[in-house]
């Protein structure tokens, strides 16, 4: 092939490839308004979700949250209820729990909370039911920010499918019960005091859970079960536009993305399968002041309103709901088509497929290696060495790439691409493929000397799928139902070089080689671009969340190098194929060099404040009061500041230009001798931040007018080397608690959780505490093996108080300095007290 047909061919390629993607994903959103009354209407959907975050902040414990919004629920349903037809019963119950669970998400903690609210509402045949669905919302939102998409829309939505439901008059086999929970948030108890505490939770059999992660857009199924393929084959059945990706569920299981959704909790603590959905589209700005419902577009909730009514309405129709015991084991490997249709299947028939596809590839590799009895070892040889010099080369590639990173990293320029994605593409898509491209180049030129051309192609192409079969088979042997996609990237490969003639002496030959073989690669590589993009828009945005110890560079060059040599593997035969590879090089390396100059020089700014698409950067500032007592109570030390914490690896040195009292020479201190370094962290993050990149402002004392109150209320020697301690805290809605047990002491038990304390990352401990409108006092008790010398102590410990809402929210000083922050930021603030006592 000449130089000139190489890389403009491929490339046309991928980017044809890549616009039938953008279109599909395009066309995913432009879903049919509602046709009949007993359709679902995202007009009305829309209504109730803009009433709903006219309320806000819908904070836990603040009146918007307990009252207003709750009262506005309540009207809704009963105008639903008074339009009721025969068929169907409608039933409310306000739910207000008190509980306590440890989860060993961020490394592990305990939550308390107290009065809570939940909104249930049971919607079942006229003469009841033994069985039921469970659909799943929340109206709370995180502190400062409307939460139009997280959750507001999902609570919209499910208003409109009970409205829908409930005004047919055809009569459902199963009850539905839509859980309206206000304590998300805080990571999910609401949930929590549901499953476990209430009496319509015994008969749910299966639920479904509406989340996001992002503002709007395609909502994607990215949890089910655990086991039970029947619910997966439901949504297959009943979702009109599907879009599910067994990728994304083992991703998020992984952990590796620092979120957590209530189907943990209905799956761990209620034994109850499940779907999880989520909104993932403009990640940028969940969870900030930008997440109004007007970014939600209509086109978005009718599709949501859609799929969820007919998946609900399935199940609550469905014989296999009242025993779906008898269908719960197994897994099911289930992905979408483009969206437009859902691939599920056993994941007992996906290995033999998959252990099937890797015999024949492997089968085919055998003939090719022995067809030349006398050759064979030589044949083989041959094999093995393009197979390990395409290894040498990915690894080079991804060294070299991640150099870059680093570098790019290191000289302040970190999240360049933030705000303008093909910037990544340019610096670190180039350079993958230019180092790729250059490595095969040098082994061409210089350790296959004068060989033949076509049988270098056919080497690295066996090679490629040698590398491919031996992911399936690993894969497949860890459980993996990811694995179908080294079965695509098998297949079709395959089947196109078995279609290829031998010989290509003929007239048109190559033309007829490269058009069937780029036919051959079709699905595998359109698929594949499908997945980036979804993981893509996914990560992206998580990068500017992930907190200060993770390098985002490095971690989004990875991925670009991952999918560089995946895009790659069956094109790197079309090096030994073309004449030269230089024009190529050279301008690959030319976007490159031209790239990281102008990142080098700062002319990308990471962050956003465009009306229309912003991206800001997230910042955390905490106006603290500090108090520390010793062994005998008295105040050893006290001091108040502002804690500043910003929430990517930049930290905040875009900042400092706007606020110059924030500077180096206020970098926060660790207080050693206390738990969690003495600082009033809300959820137990610290893991995730590192103090050098943080700062504490002195400020003057910060005084709430509702100040926390701590007292011991018992000591009590339980045993020759057991203590048992008893406090009673009154205080705001929020509260976080830290024990670290002093030298020679254990913490035993406790009255939190299931009584068996669970450490956070680095020992100590840490309770998350919250409550709704007039709870009582919190009580409770830690039980300590203690030496018979313990003349420090046995026990420090940490109280903070987190004032969300109210009067004390924000101090003038606060108020000030997030003033300063300019618009491309979203800053929240709050004030709290933090006092540390010794035992």
């Amino acid at each position: 092939l000449p130089e000139e047909w190489g890389a403009p061919l491929v490339l046309l390629y991928l980017l044809g490839l890549r616009a039938l993607v953008h279109i599909s994903h395009r066309q995913l959103l432009m879903q049919p308004s509602a046709a009949g009354p007993y359709d679902f209407s995202a007009s009305r959907a829309r209504a109730y979700l803009d009433n709903i975050t006219a309320i806000w902040p819908r904070t836990v414990g603040s009146p918007e949250n307990e009252v207003l919004t709750v009262n506005y629920l309540l009207e809704q349903i009963e105008a639903i209820e008074r339009e009721t037809t025969d068929a169907h019963k409608i039933s409310v119950d306000i739910q207000r729990p008190t509980g306590s669970f440890s989860i060993d998400f961020l490394g592990g903690f305990t939550s308390y909370y107290a009065n809570i609210t939940n909104v249930v509402v049971k919607l079942e045949p006229r003469n009841g039911a033994q069985h039921a669905v469970l659909s799943n919302c929340h109206f709370d939102s995180v502190p400062n920010t409307p939460g139009a998409s997280d959750d507001a829309v999902s609570c919209a939505v499910m208003l409109e499918i009970l409205n829908t439901l409930s005004k047919s008059s055809e009569p459902l086999q199963h009850a539905v019960i839509f859980l309206f929970n206000g304590a998300e948030e805080n990571i999910l108890q609401a949930s929590h005091g549901f499953i476990t505490q209430h009496e319509w939770a015994k008969s749910i059999r299966a639920f479904i859970n509406l989340e996001a992660a992002g503002v709007g857009g395609k909502e994607l199924v990215f949890q089910t079960g655990p086991e039970n393929p029947w619910l997966v084959q439901a949504y297959v059945v009943a979702a009109k536009h599907p879009f599910a990706s067994v990728v994304a569920q083992e991703i998020f299981q992984s952990g590796v993305i620092p979120a957590d959704t209530d189907f943990r909790i209905y799956r761990d603590f209620g034994n109850v399968p499940g779907i999880d959905l989520a909104f993932i589209e403009n990640g940028y700005i969940y969870h900030t002041k930008y997440d109004t419902s007007d970014r939600i577009l209509t086109d978005s909730i009718q599709r949501a309103g859609d799929n969820i009514l007919a998946v609900l309405k399935y199940l609550a129709t469905s014989d296999k709901l009242a025993k779906s015991f008898e269908y719960r084991h197994g897994n099911v490997v289930f992905f979408d088509v483009l969206g437009l249709f859902v691939l599920a299947y056993p994941a007992r028939v996906g290995t033999i497929v998959n252990y099937i596809t890797a015999a024949i590839a492997f089968l085919y590799l055998s003939k090719k290696v022995l067809q030349a009895k006398t050759r064979g070892i030589d044949n083989l040889k041959k094999l093995f060495t393009a197979f390990g010099l395409t290894l040498l080369s990915w690894l080079c590639t991804l060294v070299a790439v991640l150099m870059v990173a680093v570098f790019v990293s290191v000289i302040g320029r970190s999240l360049s691409w933030y705000t303008h994605f093909y910037v990544s593409v340019f610096l670190y898509g180039t350079a993958a493929a230019a180092k790729l491209i250059l490595v095969h180049t040098l082994i061409k030129k210089f350790f296959y000397k004068n060989m033949n051309k076509q049988y270098l192609g056919d080497t690295f192409f066996d090679a490629s799928l040698m590398i491919w079969s031996i992911a399936l088979a690993v894969f497949t042997q860890m459980g993996l139902c990811s694995a179908y996609i080294c079965t695509l990237w098998i297949a079709f490969p395959l089947l196109a070089k078995l279609m290829i003639h031998r010989e290509f002496s003929q007239k048109g030959a190559t033309i007829k080689f490269v058009m069937i073989y780029m036919l051959g690669m079709f699905v595998p590589y359109l698929y594949m671009l499908y997945i980036s993009w979804t993981v893509f828009e996914m990560f992206t945005p998580i990068m500017g969340r992930s907190g200060s110890e993770i390098l985002p560079d490095v971690v989004l060059a990875g991925f670009i190098v991952v999918f560089t040599v995946i895009l790659s593997s069956y094109f790197i035969n079309f090096i030994y194929l073309v004449k030269s590879t230089k024009t190529t090089l050279v301008t690959l390396s030319a976007v490159f060099v031209v790239t990281l100059i102008l990142v080098c020089s700062g002319i990308f700014f990471p962050y956003s404040s465009d009306a229309a698409n912003p991206k800001p950067k997230r910042v955390f500032l905490q106006h603290t009061s500090r108090r520390f007592h010793d062994l005998a109570g008295n105040l050893v030390k006290s001091d108040s500041g502002i804690w500043i914490n910003g929430f990517d690896y930049n930290g905040i040195s875009h900042i400092t230009p706007h606020a110059p009292e924030i500077n180096d020479t206020i970098r926060t201190p660790c207080e050693e001798q206390a738990p969690f370094c003495g600082l009033p962290w809300i959820l137990p993050v610290h893991f995730m931040f590192r103090l050098v990149k943080n700062w504490y402002l002195p400020a003057p004392e910060m005084i709430p007018r509702r100040p926390i109150h701590f007292k011991v209320l018992s000591k009590d020697q339980m045993s020759s080397n057991s203590m048992r301690l008893s406090f009673e805290v009154t205080g705001p809605s929020h509260m976080s608690l830290y024990v670290r047990p002093r030298d020679g002491s254990a913490l035993a038990t406790w009255s939190l959780g299931d009584g068996v304390p669970v450490a956070s990352a680095g020992g100590d401990y840490f309770v998350f505490y919250s409550r709704g409108l007039q709870a009582t006092p919190w009580r409770f008790w830690v039980e300590l093996r203690v030496p018979e010398e313990h003349p420090d102590g046995i026990v420090s410990l940490a109280i903070a108080a987190h004032y969300f809402f109210g009067e004390d929210q924000k101090s003038p000083q606060l108020s000030a300095l997030l003033e300063s922050f300019p618009n491309w930021t979203f800053s929240s603030g709050w004030s709290c007290t933090y006092d540390l006592f010794v035992f």
